[in-house]
């Protein structure tokens, strides 16, 4: 569960980014860009500060869905 809210949140991160690039100002690629290099320091070092912070907020890796 915590990996999928991980993916949502980075997928709409980089989705925001390019339509404020493109309807406010270019430069806020750079957030499209910060968060694909945290996925890929995620990737090498297992260290996600989202997780941690949804660790921490009680969302732990077990967490059941709600039907």
């Amino acid at each position: 569960m915590k990996e999928r809210i991980v993916r949502a949140v980075a997928g709409s991160l980089v989705l925001i980014a390019l339509v404020l690039a493109v309807a406010v100002n270019i430069h806020w690629l750079w957030l499209a860009v910060f968060v694909g290099v945290n996925l890929l320091q995620s990737s090498v070092s297992r260290f996600c500060p989202l997780e941690k912070i949804l660790q921490a907020a009680g969302m732990d890796k077990t967490s059941k869905r709600i039907n």
